[in-house]
C-alpha cells in the first residue's frame, strides 16, 4: 500500500508539519538521550524521519542523518532543514556503513511494517547501525486505539479547512489497527485516508530488540510518568545496544 496514496498528510508535507506542530517528540528524545545515552552531542540517525521536524529539534547534535521512504517528505525536509543530512531510503534495507550514538524510529514508522519478516528486517537495520552503547528510541503502537463510534472534528491547517470523521477498527489475527478518515473540505472535494498499522505488543517489542542486541531500558506510554502503567495505544521504547543481550 502506498502511504502517500492513502494519507493526505503524506501528499501534503506542509499539512503534515502543521498537524504535528505541537509535537513534543524531540524534547522527549533529548531527555531520554541525556538519561540513557551518550549525551546530546552524539550522532543521531532518524529512520522514518518524515519532514525532519524531530531530527531538527535535536540541535545539540551536529551529526544528524534522516532517512524516509517517501521522496516528497524528504524533498520538503531538505528545503525546511538544509543543515540536515537527509536521504530517501527503506527502513528494512538501508545500510549506511557506519554506526550512530542514537537511533530513532518515531511517529509509528515501525508500525507501517505489517509482516514479521519486515519487522525483523527493521531491527536488523537498527543493529547494523549500532555500536556498544548505542541508544535505540522507538515510538510505535502497542495496543489498538478503539472507539465505539466515529469521531468528528474540524481541522484548519496549511490552508485546508475541513470537517474530519475518523473511524477505528481492529483485526486481532493480523494485529492490524486500521484508521479510516474522511475529509470533507469546505471548498467541496472529499478526501479519504486509509491508515493501517501493525500493533507490536510490549513483550514482542522487547523480544525483537533483545534478539538483535538491544537491552531494554524503558517502556512507557506517558512521558511525564515513565514508571506508570501502560495506558495508551502508543509507547516509547528505549534500548541500549549490548551484544551480550542477544
Amino acid at each position: 500500500m502506498s502511504l502517500a496514496e492513502h494519507n493526505i498528510a503524506y501528499r501534503r508535507p506542509d499539512l503534515y508539519d502543521a498537524l504535528t506542530r505541537d509535537s513534543t517528540a524531540a524534547a522527549t528524545c533529548r531527555c531520554l538521550i541525556n538519561e540513557y545515552g551518550t549525551g546530546p552531542a552524539g550522532s543521531v540517525l532518524d529512520l522514518g524521519c518524515g519532514t525532519g521536524r524531530d531530527l531538527a529539534g535535536l540541535a545539540d547534535s551536529h551529526d544528524r542523518v534522516g532517512v524516509d521512504l517517501q521522496p516528497a517528505l524528504i524533498s520538503h525536509a531538505c528545503h525546511q532543514h538544509p543543515s540536515l543530512d537527509l536521504r530517501v531510503g527503506d527502513l528494512r534495507t538501508i545500510r549506511l556503513d557506519r554506526t550512530f550514538d542514537t537511533i530513532l524510529c518515531l511517529g509509528n514508522s515501525l508500525a507501517y511494517l505489517h509482516r514479521n519478516d519486515e519487522i525483523r528486517a527493521a531491527f536488523a537495520t537498527f543493529a547494523a547501525h549500532a555500536h556498544p552503547g548505542t541508544l535505540l528510541i522507538i515510538v510505535t503502537q502497542i495496543a489498538p486505539a478503539l472507539a465505539a463510534t466515529p469521531t468528528r472534528g474540524r481541522i484548519q491547517a496549511a490552508g485546508i479547512q475541513a470537517e474530519v470523521t475518523t473511524e477505528h477498527s481492529w483485526d486481532a489475527r493480523t494485529q492490524i489497527a486500521t484508521v479510516r478518515r474522511t475529509w470533507q473540505l469546505d471548498d467541496g472535494p472529499t478526501e479519504h485516508d486509509l491508515i493501517q498499522r501493525r500493533v507490536l505488543f510490549p513483550r514482542e517489542l522487547e523480544l525483537h530488540a533483545t534478539l538483535t542486541g538491544f537491552r531494554p531500558a524503558a517502556l512507557f506510554t506517558d512521558p511525564q510518568d515513565r514508571t506508570g502503567p501502560l495506558s495508551g495505544s502508543a509507547a516509547h521504547f528505549v534500548g541500549r545496544y549490548d551484544l551480550a543481550a542477544s
